[in-house]
This record gives structure tokens, sequence and C-alpha cells, in this order.
């Protein structure tokens, strides 16, 4: 059930700037949560809780994508 997670950050997206590729890997590492997770796999965390964890965060994220869709609908009609 693992995931394999690749993180790659290049130069060349970067421009050679080693803070800029600091900042985008820990960017891209929060993003896959990556971290969360090890922190999760370190104690027991009964099935139960884990599901409730997991929808509490599925619905937190539909309110945000909710929010960030009326925000563009009343961009657009301001726009009109």
């Amino acid at each position: 059930m693992a995931k394999l997670a690749n993180v790659i950050v290049k130069a060349r997206e970067c421009r050679g700037n080693h803070e800029r590729m600091i900042r985008r890997f820990i960017k891209k590492v929060k993003k896959e949560r990556i971290i969360e997770e090890v922190r999760d796999r370190k104690r027991y965390k009964k099935p139960s809780v884990a599901k409730k964890e997991k929808r509490i965060r599925a619905q937190r994220l539909r309110l945000k994508e909710e929010r960030k869709r009326q925000r563009m609908q009343q961009k657009r009609n301001r726009n009109n």
C-alpha cells in the first residue's frame, strides 16, 4: 500500500540557485505528504481513527476547492 514518491528538483528549474532548489524541494515533499506519512507510521493508529482523519481531510479539501471555485466565479462575474 506504500506509494513510491520520487521528488526531484533539477538545477535547470531553479537556474542553479541553491536556496530556490531547497525551497522547491521542501514544497514538493510537503505536497507529496512524505513527512506526514512517516509520522503516521511511527505509532499504531486504530483503523477507525485513520478513516475518520481521512474523511475529515477529504472534507476540508472539498471545502477548499469549493471556495476556490466560488472565488473564480466571482472574479469572472466582476470582469463581465
